[in-house]
């Protein structure tokens, strides 16, 4: 075997071999362009060197022929490679230029198939041998075709193709990638296009060796594609490494993570949120099983949710909280909160988030309420327990009144003739009177009983006036004088009538004991209404007294915070608590004319969606 046949072979079987390297990748995952590209382009280079060798070793002019037209097809095939390889790899700018490469050496295909002996030679006349590598090779001489014009230009612009697109992978940082790649490329359409004018166009006698320029192409692309496959390596195991530590992190967090393929409807959960919603570790999840570990209850919400997110009428970042059913009547409380992910067309194709167990939180907020509750109900007692010798003559008012007058209806009926208008009248005194005395007793059991807090539509009139009702009599022997000012059209509010009568009973009680502590001549307190903004309602109780110091307007609200000798110093800050629960604020402030103000905001009950 002589040297030119080991080379041009040894050319054949290294193509050969990286295209049976590469295909199977490109079979086991067909977005690996990469390698199909290289697949293709191995082939066509095994092919050409192939092709090249028959040439050489032709021994008439008519199988020379035959060979170098042939030697045009694995031409294609290695420029189309290279294009392609040049766009997946390259991003060139003017993409136009490889498809116009692609379109002329197609047509030269064609015309090397349609036009004399081949697109190169019109016609084969003689062949001259010559020695190269210790062996006889040949080549041919003939007329030249002139459609080989359209050849070379196709070749000088896929050149074009190349540096443009070497400049781009310049410009974004590939350096590396530009040089060896569009310079390899480059330099073979420089070289095939300098052999084709001097062996075809003016005759020197050298053997055609496009086949040696496209296996530096083919080992370029090689390179750079072991490159893409080691940093998709290292970047595997820096992905396992990071997964790794977010791993560590949910677990220290308690977090249970879940990852949703929506067109699939595939869903990847933790081993953390299978234990959660009490799912097994084998058990496949999907949509329907996800459901199902969510309360009955909670289910519309959560579905709701999720759906709002994904058509868009709701933020992508979605946080809902749910409940989920566990063995003996339990439920756990789980806070989820995730993002919808689009494609390139809008369409929502993952969803992925994490869990966390807040039961115990939840169970806090809870005994928080509980005992927030008892304490406003001491709270009442305390204040009710203040206003004990006022109610108690409030109620001793009625109660002798019907003393008063059945002793006057017992003589009236003594007499023979009896005038029953008259008694009938004094019933009528004795019912009203009884009414009056049982109101006041009604009030005092509605604000001493323990209940939840209940929001409900409330009309300020109303709750002002009963509490102005319970404070009159306290009020009239203090010498204070109680006003109460209310605009007619003040909306309702959203609220729970006892406890909020308790804040303002507590607001009233401190505003007659400031005045009393400032033995001010000017005897007064104003209850007053007004709206706040478009969503609220302010109240606010004024007092004639001195005011409060500055530095204590905020400190007031403390717990166990009193100017008071006998006051626990928890009235305020019971009721700064419950007006926050109101979703409220309450606070203090000095009157420009003297006194102090308390004032409190509630929210406007909404009426057909609007405050």
């Amino acid at each position: 075997m002589n040297g030119v046949t080991i080379v041009w072979a040894l050319v054949a079987g290294v193509a050969l071999t990286l295209a049976f390297i590469h295909f199977p990748v490109w079979l086991r995952r067909r977005s690996a362009w990469n390698s199909a590209i290289l697949t293709s382009m191995a082939l066509g280079t095994a092919i050409l060197a192939l092709s090249e060798l028959s040439m050489m070793m032709a021994r008439t002019p008519e199988g020379y022929g035959r060979a170098l037209r042939i030697a045009h097809v694995p031409v294609w095939i290695t420029m189309v490679s290279m294009i392609g390889f040049m766009h997946v790899a390259l991003k060139p700018r003017y993409r136009w230029i490889g498809w116009t490469v692609i379109g002329l050496r197609t047509v030269t295909l064609a015309l090397n198939f349609s036009t004399g002996a081949s697109l190169n030679l019109g016609a084969v006349t003689e062949l001259h041998t010559f020695r190269l590598l210790g062996e006889y090779v040949s080549v041919g001489k003939g007329t030249y075709n002139p459609w080989a014009i359209l050849g070379n230009l196709s070749t000088i612009l896929m050149g074009v193709a190349a540096i443009d697109a070497a400049l781009g992978a310049w410009r974004a940082g590939n350096r590396g990638t530009a040089l060896r790649v569009g310079g390899t490329i480059l330099f073979f359409a420089l070289a095939s296009v300098t052999q084709s004018i001097l062996v075809f166009g003016m005759g020197v006698e050298m053997p055609t060796t496009i086949g040696l320029f496209a296996l530096a192409v083919l080992l370029a692309m090689t390179y750079e594609l072991s490159c893409e496959v080691t940093r998709a390596s290292w970047l595997s195991s820096e992905l396992s490494e990071s997964e790794e530590r977010m791993t560590m992190a949910a677990e220290a967090a308690n977090l249970g993570l879940w990852v949703r393929d929506l067109p699939r409807d595939r869903i990847w959960a933790s081993p953390r949120l299978r234990e959660l919603l009490g799912i097994g570790p084998e058990e496949v999840v999907n949509y329907a099983r996800l459901t199902r570990a969510v309360h009955p209850d909670d289910q519309t919400a959560m579905l709701e949710t999720l759906a709002m997110a994904g058509d868009g009428r709701a933020p992508s970042h979605f946080r809902h909280e749910f409940r989920s059913p566990m063995p003996g009547g339990r439920v756990r409380w789980l806070a989820s909160q995730g993002r919808v992910e689009f494609d390139a067309a809008g369409r929502p194709v993952r969803t992925r988030g994490a869990c966390t167990d807040i039961t115990a939180m939840r169970l806090a907020e809870a005994e928080t309420m509980r005992l927030r509750q008892e304490l406003a109900h001491v709270g009442r007692v305390s204040v009710v327990g203040q206003l004990g010798s006022a109610l108690a003559h409030e109620i001793n008012q009625p109660l002798g009144a019907i003393l008063r007058n059945a002793e006057a209806a017992e003589l009236l009926l003594k007499c023979p003739d009896p005038d029953l208008e008259e008694v009938r009248a004094i019933v009528d005194d004795i019912l009203s009177d009884d009414r009056r005395a049982g109101a006041v007793i009604d009030r005092m059991r509605a604000l001493l009983r323990r209940h939840e807090i209940t929001m409900v539509p409330l009309s300020v009139q109303d709750f002002v006036g009963d509490v102005a009702a319970l404070v009159r009599n306290d009020a009239m022997t203090r010498h204070v004088k109680v006003e109460v000012a209310l605009a007619p059209d003040i909306p309702a509010v959203m609220g729970d009538r006892i406890h909020l009568q308790q804040v303002l009973l507590n607001l009233l009680t401190n505003a007659m004991d400031a005045i009393d502590e400032a033995q001010r001549t000017v005897r007064h307190v104003a209850v007053t209404a007004v709206r706040d903004g478009s969503g609220f309602v302010q109240i606010a109780v004024t007092d004639s007294g001195t005011g409060i110091p500055v530095d204590r307007l905020e400190s007031i609200f403390g717990s166990f915070v009193s100017t008071k000798p006998s006051g626990m110093g928890m009235g305020l800050s019971i009721a700064r608590s419950l007006i926050e629960a109101h979703g409220g604020r309450l606070w203090a402030e000095n009157d420009s004319g003297g006194g102090a103000s308390l004032r409190f905001t509630l929210a406007i009950a909404m009426t057909g969606g609007t405050p």
